[in-house]
């Protein structure tokens, strides 16, 4: 009877400590190889990184008046990805303004989309540099001044 009592103690025992093992092996791999793969950045290819030109957009003078209707020029920018898909605002208003994503894009590279947390807004005689690194369309407006909307289509460049 001491013996049996004995043998299904040390069974516990085990038990207990494989299942400790594998929680600990499981939370290793988590931490040290799925969730760094997970975070790393994409590899692309130096074209889409530094594209040889550069799509401009000017923000008006006038652009913070609401019955200004022209505020972006062009209010729909277009680009090629691997050509032009680096995207430059100049602001050439006397107040500063910002570009920011209207649905709170994020690229994988360049990070979000809104001069806010890059540089904060964009003072008069000043830009904003962002880099897209993957086609679509990119729907934006000014923080302070709402009324301002602007769209970059990044497209595929055609071979």
């Amino acid at each position: 009877m001491e013996r049996r009592g004995i043998l299904e103690n040390n069974t516990a025992g085990i038990s207990i400590i494989a299942f400790v093992v594998a929680v600990a092996i499981s939370l290793s791999y988590y931490q040290f190889l799925y969730i760094p793969q997970s975070n790393e950045k994409p590899v692309l290819p130096p074209e889409i990184l530094n594209p040889p030109q550069t799509t401009k957009v000017t923000i008006v003078p006038g652009a913070s008046n609401p019955s200004q209707t022209i505020n972006f020029v062009p209010k729909a920018a277009q680009g090629a990805l691997g050509l032009s898909n680096r995207v430059t605002w100049t602001n050439t208003d006397a107040v500063p303004h910002s570009v920011t994503s209207n649905d709170g894009y994020t690229d994988a590279i360049s990070g979000s989309f809104n001069s806010i947390q890059h540089i904060g807004l964009i003072p008069p005689n000043q830009k904003f540099t962002f880099v897209f690194t993957t086609d679509g369309v990119y729907s934006y407006h000014c923080e302070p001044h709402p009324w301002m909307q602007g769209k970059v289509t990044i497209a595929k460049q055609k071979f």
